[in-house]
């Protein structure tokens, strides 16, 4: 996640999807941004969508306003400014700048472990998804990826999880099933699935006690965010 991010449409599905989450049950929810440098590229400034409330207010209407009422009078985007509103119930975050080396990896990983203490969802925000070949722990550039251990830590720790995944080149449905098998057989666990927007995936990992919420919570995301967000997969072994 990059600050310069904030409050982009995919923002808006992000924090929308997570909204729809909190809205069942009295769970906490423990946001990871894992924040990186901001960079030149023109990635997060797609905030058109809040000139033409007509087309995008009604999937959730507080939180559009909230979103315009916060970019409105501020110079710059960051993350804190979420954090300093009522947009997420019931949340909490770790806002602690990843690191590429090894070493400070392993530390920021420990610093994630104790934020998770009392919290039954984590949403893990790395700025590209699951770690690939090319960027393993330590290399430059791994910092834009969550580890499958990182991800395995959080799992028994007691937490559900679910995590920020960019496409890749590959067809998308199938890339979204594979994910799904992969996150089962590293959490084992009895649901997994995924939320689908036009351009990025929200993996789902869910403790057997969370299972009824997240059953219960499709309908609402699938009425509130037609078109905008589509549940994929989450079937129980």
């Amino acid at each position: 996640m990059k600050n310069q991010y904030f409050g982009d449409v995919h923002d808006y599905r992000q924090y929308g999807l997570l909204r729809a989450i909190q809205t069942i049950g009295t769970g906490k929810l423990l946001v990871a941004w894992m924040l990186t440098s901001d960079d030149k590229s023109r990635d997060g400034r797609f905030r058109s969508y809040l000139q033409d409330p007509d087309a995008w207010k009604r999937y959730d209407p507080e939180l559009f306003d909230g979103i315009e009422e916060i970019l409105r009078p501020a110079p710059a985007s960051k993350v804190s400014l979420i954090e300093g509103s009522q947009l997420l119930p019931r949340t909490t975050y770790y806002s602690a700048v990843v690191p590429d080396a090894r070493q400070d990896r392993e530390a920021w990983c420990e610093g994630l472990l104790c934020a998770t203490r009392g919290s039954d969802l984590v949403f893990v925000d790395p700025d590209n998804g699951i770690e690939v070949p090319s960027k393993l722990l330590g290399r430059k550039g791994s910092s834009k990826y969550v580890t499958w251990l990182e991800i395995q830590e959080i799992w028994q720790v007691g937490c559900s999880i679910l995590v920020y995944q960019h496409f890749r080149h590959e067809q998308r449905a199938a890339f979204a099933k594979r994910m799904m098998m992969q996150l089962r057989e590293k959490t084992g666990a009895c649901l997994t699935g995924a939320f689908r927007t036009p351009h990025v995936l929200f993996l789902l990992a869910a403790q057997d006690r969370h299972v009824p919420q997240f059953r219960q919570m499709i309908p609402l995301l699938s009425q509130k965010w037609n078109g905008q967000i589509e549940p994929m997969g989450l079937g129980a072994c």
